[in-house]
């Protein structure tokens, strides 16, 4: 599988040309690949071949072709509860641009929160959600702060020291956007007064900006059965 920061280090190469050229020819193998499973193959390894072939194709900037391959894929992948592979598809959705890519996004947050997947795949789609958010907006605060609280939670060691410091770095940029905060003491202050210290508060607090990415009617999952699930 292309992970998308390669897939963005192959399309930044110096040599357009040649990474295109790579990118084709990747995609024409995992399509290859997939017409030649065999009947009896499992639609989950039906899945996670579609789930390269739409990287591929957001990587050639086929959109169109890769939202409609992904959002199989996830479906499939929801099915199974293979919770990082749908958040991938997710991503996937998301940077192909398309009409409900923000949707995409937004579910994919919630699915990255709520599973105990990557880290590094959890936090950059919260990061995504700081992009999308008005730098003035406690929304972006709120998921930078979750960012943070789960790249401390989910890692350890030299894993989590670096995770953290990038996350750090993320919090402190939102918070000199929001509120021109460019020291520690300023810091603490406005974390305290956006309630931004306990997760028990921001936690539910990030359900509230992902039901304004997510319109009502456009989840493609049942949020509560997900979580009658998770208390089983």
């Amino acid at each position: 599988m292309i992970n998308n920061k390669t897939i963005n280090e192959i399309i930044e190469s110096t040599d357009p040309k040649e990474s295109m050229e790579y990118l084709n020819n990747y995609l024409a193998e995992k399509q290859k690949a997939l017409a030649e499973l065999p009947d009896d193959a499992s639609e989950l390894d039906r899945a996670y071949l579609k789930l390269d072939i739409a990287e591929a194709l957001v990587g050639v900037g086929r959109a169109e072709e890769c939202w409609e391959v992904a959002r199989q894929a996830f479906d499939v992948f929801l099915e199974n509860e293979q919770w990082e592979a749908a958040v991938q598809c997710c991503d996937v959705l998301y940077q192909s641009g398309q009409p409900a890519s923000l949707s995409a996004l937004g579910q994919g947050v919630w699915l990255a929160v709520t599973y105990p997947i990557d880290p590094q795949l959890s936090v950059n789609m919260l990061g995504y959600v700081v992009d999308e958010t008005p730098g003035k907006a406690d929304g972006a605060a709120i998921a930078a702060i979750t960012a943070h609280y789960i790249a401390d939670m989910r890692t350890e060691g030299d894993t989590n020291k670096s995770m953290t410091f990038v996350t750090n770095q993320l919090l402190a940029n939102v918070a000199r956007e929001h509120s021109g905060i460019k020291d520690q003491e300023g810091m603490n202050a406005w974390m305290e007064k956006l309630q931004l210290l306990d997760p028990a508060i921001f936690l539910p607090r990030l359900s509230l900006v992902l039901g304004a990415i997510v319109p009502q009617d456009q989840w493609w999952f049942d949020r509560d059965a997900l979580r009658e699930r998770i208390a089983d």
